[in-house]
């Protein structure tokens, strides 16, 4: 295992860089863990959610017409895709912590403008759980035309579009130019500004593409940071991980109860 994760640092990253800020570190937000664990989790459930809807047409219309014959389908694609998006922050602070401790202004600019853009994913979701809602109320032709009317209305979301765009490049570029990412390693991460914006935005094959560069740039990233000496104790991490389900749980049933 030391051996994979030896050649993967040396592939994509020079090792040295990253073991030096995981041994001298201080405290910071979110920490180690909880970064490596969305670098790994995050990607994952982003590539999930895209690739259930890829069957179907990006554009609104065909989304809640596909919502309309395969419900379950659609609700657990757009559910994994925003859970994704919500992981996915701590996973670029770490990157940009990391990146700050060399080239601290593509870290700072970089990671605020792909949280930003972030913030503008989650609101669309809510737009989009709410015109799904509108398919099991009003059923799909009323829906359909309710969406149409109001699609592309202003709202001061639409000013963080921008920021998701830019945002990939600049944090793509920032890694590049600190040594955490190498060349192949930053171009996927750049990748991402090639993924659609907007609501009841479906899958294309530039979307799966996207995100696969966003796995590629993230997953080594996040193994290296678990593997990284000092690791946590197996009761440690039994501990943690109970104390994590619990919470999720408690969270979980009193979202049902409010």
């Amino acid at each position: 295992m030391e051996g994979l994760i030896t050649t993967l640092s040396s592939k994509y990253f020079p090792k040295k860089n990253l073991q030096k800020v995981v041994a001298s570190e201080e405290f910071w937000f979110p920490g180690r863990w909880v970064g490596a664990v969305s670098l790994l989790i995050s990607p994952l459930l982003l590539l999930a959610g895209a690739l259930l809807r890829f069957r179907f047409h990006f554009f609104f219309p065909q989304q809640l017409q596909a919502f309309d014959q395969y419900p379950i389908l659609m609700q657990t694609s757009y559910s994994l895709f925003l859970a994704g998006n919500l992981f996915l922050w701590p996973a670029i602070l770490t990157l940009t912590h990391l990146i700050g401790k060399v080239k601290p202004a593509w870290g700072l600019w970089g990671g605020t403008m792909v949280i930003l853009g972030l913030f503008a994913r989650t609101f669309h979701a809510g737009i989009d759980h709410m015109a799904f809602q509108l398919v099991d109320n009003l059923h799909l032709e009323a829906a359909t035309k309710l969406v149409a009317s109001s699609y592309g209305a202003f709202h001061i979301v639409s000013a963080l579009s921008a920021c998701i765009f830019f945002g990939w490049i600049v944090l793509a570029i920032g890694a590049y130019l600190s040594g955490i990412f190498g060349w192949f390693s930053s171009i996927a991460l750049a990748s991402m500004a090639a993924l659609m914006m907007g609501v009841l935005k479906g899958s294309s094959w530039v979307s799966l593409l996207a995100i696969c560069g966003l796995c590629l740039a993230l997953l080594p990233l996040g193994i290296q940071l678990l593997w990284a000496k000092p690791r946590p104790t197996k009761k440690s991490l039994l501990k943690w991980s109970l104390l994590m389900i619990t919470l999720v749980s408690f969270l979980f049933f009193s979202g049902q109860l409010g």
